[in-house]
């Protein structure tokens, strides 16, 4: 039996091919902390890390991801330790409501671990683009309903020493 393994606990796939990781992570396992926003992709509330990639949980069916690691917020901490993103953004007050925070931290993650891989984002044609700028563009994806964005950048930007998950 194919199975994937999330935040480092591996569970069988779902019956029903039609199931997407979101779905099968509320429904089969009661992991609520990726939220489902649009659903379609645009919002990324959603965002959890697939093998160190930050993918849209509501757009993937959970059969395609056998064999893979999925990291989730619920994942993240060790024990009462927070993940360094997670401590920046209590201390950067970088969340108002709360609903993308999980997003968020995990789409920062994979940012500063792109930056740190030196792979490129889409303002590298412009060779006066700031660091600031680039972090902004690879969190494009993620929306914030409450505005909270300049505390989310400064929470990302203050952790790009943040260690690997994935």
């Amino acid at each position: 039996m194919s199975s994937i393994t999330i935040n480092g606990q591996s569970h069988a796939l779902p019956q029903d091919p039609r199931t997407t990781l979101l779905d099968f992570m509320h429904q089969h396992l009661q992991l609520f902390g990726a939220k489902k926003g649009c659903d379609h992709g645009q919002c990324g509330a959603c965002t959890v890390l697939i093998d160190g990639e930050r993918m849209n949980a509501c757009l993937l069916l959970t059969f395609q991801l056998a064999g893979k690691s999925v990291v989730t917020i619920e994942g993240l901490a060790n024990g009462d330790e927070l993940h360094p993103l997670q401590q920046a953004f209590i201390d950067n007050d970088a969340f108002q409501c709360g609903f993308c925070t999980s997003g968020q931290i995990c789409s920062g993650i994979a940012a500063q671990q792109e930056i740190k891989q030196n792979r490129p984002s889409t303002l590298w044609f412009d060779p006066h683009h700031t660091n600031t700028e680039d972090l902004k563009e690879r969190l494009s994806g993620n929306l914030c309903r409450c505005g909270a964005y300049p505390h989310i950048i400064d929470a990302v930007s203050k952790t790009d020493d943040a260690k690997e998950v994935g």
